[in-house]
């Protein structure tokens, strides 16, 4: 199936892949293009380590060779095996993270990132050293909370909130959401902030539709 994009949540935790559907489903898609959600069953719960970011590469790579699509993405905020899935395919492969820093740097000078853990600092900054865009990260804060936790509606709102404005403080003029657990709650960052909020599903999801128009 040619005519989809496939977006690949590279863990394994149902919930997260729930919220990614849901805050891609109002994306206006062409007739004939499918947009099509799903996750890697034997992935880790959450990428929240090293380790677990390099082990999803190869079984990405391998979900890509047998799954044909116009676009795909990789449903992280840290873009787990984005070079190597580009070598496997000659079509489309945009990472969340890249999609979300692009689309920041058109709403505002300086940004700030929620993240999933405080270990996914390292891999996002690396990725922003790559793109030459550091310097414009005003401040960047983990919650530190578990992936089932983080996608539940109530339970981490008071900690995301807190966040969002200690984010506002430290100079940030939009903020990005820095892990796809956290889509359901884009309208608690603003309401929270007072800023731009940059939800990393949305973002790709523009982007993947415009590739996959292109011949």
């Amino acid at each position: 199936m040619g005519n989809r994009i496939l977006v690949i949540n590279p863990n394994a935790s149902l919930a997260c892949t729930r919220g990614i559907a849901a805050a891609l489903a109002p994306l206006p898609l062409p007739p004939g293009l499918a947009l099509e959600v799903t996750h890697l069953a034997e992935g880790p719960p959450a990428i929240a380590s090293w380790e677990d970011w390099h082990g999803v590469a190869q079984p990405l790579c391998r979900m890509v060779e047998r799954e044909p699509a116009a676009a795909y993405v990789i449903a992280c905020v840290s873009d787990p095996g984005l070079e190597a899935v580009r070598a496997v395919t000659t079509r489309p492969v945009l990472g969340m993270f890249r999609c979300a820093v692009a689309a920041a740097v058109t709403r505002a000078e300086r940004f700030g990132i929620i993240g999933f853990v405080a270990a996914s600092q390292a891999r996002q900054r690396r990725a922003l050293q790559a793109m030459g865009l550091e310097a414009r990260l005003a401040a960047w804060a983990p919650l530190d909370l578990g992936m089932e936790v983080l996608c539940d509606p109530e339970a981490p709102r008071d900690r995301i909130a807190a966040t969002a404005r200690g984010l506002a403080a430290g100079g940030a003029e939009a903020i990005i959401l820095g892990c796809t657990g956290l889509a359901g709650h884009a309208a608690l960052v603003a309401d929270a902030s007072g800023l731009p909020v940059i939800e990393p599903c949305e973002a790709a999801g523009a982007m993947a539709l415009l590739a996959a128009l292109r011949p």
